[in-house]
């Protein structure tokens, strides 16, 4: 690894991390190592380096993070792909100021710390769940999701999302699940007609 410069953190734009990796020192280079990671923090520096992996050259930058130093391999200038409208700004679609006061309130009340472990792979926990279903022998149905409509009107959502946000939450209980066979005969038992009155 060769170090080539330091640079602020604050100034690397995170659109250019790759890959991200713990870096451990082994027991001789461990006094060096917390030398480093120490400097950096004190001083708000990142390192930039050159390293050679998986038979290929990469520009990283190394930080401090935790107590450690994780190494962020990184894109190349030349890999970021311009978009041509990204960016433009057009008098007709400036917001209003009540749309931005109504935009900041909607952030407030969302406002959290963040917490990634709050933050589920849905898709791999239903898969799983699906895994372990067909393993217990029990047959899997297809659940219809339900569409929903395009926002329209960027006002009125907000002003939906703000309501519904002030309101408690009343938690709907928890579907059951019904095996596919149950749920086909649910589906072929004749449906009785309401007499009207």
């Amino acid at each position: 690894m060769e170090i080539l410069e330091f640079v602020r953190m604050d100034e690397i734009d995170p659109l250019y991390y790759e890959s991200s990796y713990y870096v451990t020192p082994e027991d001789e280079g461990r006094k060096a190592y917390q030398l480093l990671l120490d400097a950096m923090e004190d001083s708000g520096y990142a390192a930039v380096a050159k390293i050679t992996m998986h038979q290929r050259e990469h520009i990283v930058v190394i930080r401090p993070r935790e107590n450690g130093m994780t190494l962020h391999t990184m894109f190349y200038n030349n890999e970021i792909r311009e978009v041509a409208e990204y960016g433009k700004r057009t008098p007709a679609a400036e917001p209003k100021e009540a749309e931005k006061k109504l935009a900041t309130q909607l952030i407030e009340s969302l406002a959290a710390k963040f917490e990634p472990e709050k933050y589920k792979d849905q898709y791999q926990e239903s898969m799983q769940a699906m895994i372990a279903a067909k393993q217990a022998g029990q047959e899997v149905a297809e659940v219809q999701h339900t569409k929903l409509a395009p926002v329209i009107d960027l006002m009125e959502a907000l002003k939906k999302s703000i309501a519904e946000k002030s309101q408690p939450s009343a938690k709907k209980p928890p579907t059951r699940a019904v095996p596919a066979a149950a749920a086909r005969e649910e589906a072929r038992a004749p449906k009785r007609k309401r007499s009207v009155g």
